[in-house]
């Protein structure tokens, strides 16, 4: 070895003891950037199709059919290589691949969840104005209020008639839908607006919709916008405006997911939180091959962004009762199986901004292209709403990637008392499993065009993949 290239026995030293991020394409090979960049163009047709939890279980349900799952119905006998599902009323989804091993030995879980912040209907949303038809609506999840003006929205969800009849209703996605806008206020009139907090510049009682302004044909009667709109309903579905008392239906932006950067390295795109967790957890069961020792487990799951809280958020029952019936078919008690149970909670962390460093700790923070994050505690301040992962099975994890040369980095989302959020976690680990965070980093999450780059969104997908085949 010449002079030159000799290290010096400290930087030898260094790279021994220090802990460094690298990023990864300094140190992948050429077929890897073209994996990422295959998995990525998957990955972007499932965001465009799946704008809301509704249409991640379709397509998640299509998926796994064709590659061979059935719907499980508790006693009907399993044996191992079985693929079942569970829909949980259309909005949450259980897959799982039975074991070689006594499910008494535990399940692996890979948790993320398919709802994303939006703006829902009201109950009745349909009212006119000065001759303008709008829709009122209540913001659903965390979001900055006025970053959902003055964009292209699409309109999502079902309605069911009065005669029982279920009708989907998806506009704004098509180049020759129509689509809708929330207004905002002109510049040159905006100075009182301006001079409010960001949290104010718009209330959630001025995120109205504006869904037309033809009037019916008649002259003779008030509200005649409102009726022309609708009759077009009415025509077009079948809907009267009592029907909207059972409708859920959600404005979502009708941007297209797409490649950003003159590298293409990056996808913008709304419903990345967390739907670039739920793709590659969704994609590591159907792609996993043969049988895995352990019962793999998929849980795609609703209303994270509001707490959990509902028959299909994972602060309820259905998936601990899912787990004590496959207990019972093969003669074990539940409770044993989950003490027993290992759960990658797949879910997003902030990316460190350059334009923003002010709310970041550098050394705690994950970055774009790094890969995938390992996030041991989330929560808020005192570490409040979180698990905190043991350093038993952080260091189970940590040394799962690296034998499986899976690129990963720490991270947590912000400074101590620069706010904080949570996950499902907490709730997977109430049922006594061993559970922690590991997800994709995320630039301008929660606002209605987020961004993630492809190398960690491919790296959350081999990650989510060797814990369940391990």
């Amino acid at each position: 070895m010449s002079k030159e290239n000799k290290k010096s026995p400290e930087k030898e030293l260094k790279e021994k003891l220090f802990y460094n991020k690298k990023n990864v394409y300094q140190l992948i090979e050429d077929d890897e950037v073209k994996s990422i960049n295959t998995f990525s163009e998957d990955y972007k047709q499932f965001l465009n199709a799946s704008k809301t939890e509704r249409e991640a279980v379709k397509f998640a349900l299509k998926a796994a059919e064709a590659k061979g799952f059935k719907e499980y119905k508790p006693g009907m006998g399993l044996r191992s290589g079985d693929r079942i599902f569970v829909n949980n009323r259309g909005k949450a989804l259980i897959l799982a691949v039975i074991g070689t091993e006594s499910i008494e030995n535990g399940v692996r879980i890979n948790a993320a969840h398919i709802d994303s912040p939006r703006l829902d209907l009201k109950q009745c949303p349909v009212y006119e104005d000065n001759e303008i038809a709008l829709f009122k609506t209540h913001y659903y999840g965390g979001i900055k209020k006025y970053q959902w003006t003055a964009i292209p929205l699409a309109l999502h969800g079902v309605v069911v008639l009065i005669d029982g009849t279920q009708v989907e209703v998806n506009i704004g996605e098509n180049e020759t839908d129509p689509v809708f806008v929330i207004s905002d206020l002109l510049p040159h009139l905006a100075s009182e607006q301006m001079k409010k907090t960001g949290g104010n510049i718009i209330s959630g009682e001025d995120l109205n919709i504006i869904i037309g302004s033809r009037p019916f044909k008649s002259d003779n009667e008030s509200e005649l916008v409102k009726l022309n709109i609708l009759s077009i309903l009415y025509d077009k579905y079948g809907i009267t405006e009592e029907d909207f008392l059972s409708a859920e239906l959600e404005a979502v932006p009708a941007f297209k997911a797409q490649d950003i950067g003159f590298d293409r390295s990056m996808i913008g795109s709304y419903g990345h939180d967390d739907r670039v967790c739920a793709y590659p957890a969704l994609r590591a069961i159907l792609d996993t091959t043969g049988t895995p020792k352990k019962t793999a487990v998929t849980v795609l799951t609703d209303k994270e962004e509001t707490g959990s809280d509902g028959n299909t958020g994972l602060n309820s029952s259905y998936l601990k009762y899912f787990i004590e019936d496959l207990a019972f078919e093969f003669g074990a008690r539940g409770t044993t199986v989950l003490s027993n149970s290992e759960c990658l909670s797949a879910d997003v962390n902030a990316a460190f901004d350059p334009t923003f460093p002010s709310v970041m700790e550098k050394k705690n923070s994950s970055y774009i292209n790094y890969g995938v994050v390992l996030t041991k505690y989330t929560g808020a301040r005192g570490k409040s709403g979180t698990s905190d992962a043991s350093a038993e099975y952080t260091g189970r994890i940590r040394t799962l990637m690296n034998k499986n040369n899976v690129i990963w980095q720490t991270g947590e989302l912000g400074k101590v008392d620069a706010g904080g959020g949570g996950t499902v976690a907490a709730y997977i680990a109430n049922l006594n499993v061993d559970v922690i965070d590991l997800g994709v980093p995320v630039l301008s999450m929660h606002a209605p065009y987020e961004v993630v780059a492809k190398a960690d969104v491919y790296m959350a997908y081999r990650a989510f993949r060797v814990f369940i085949e391990d």
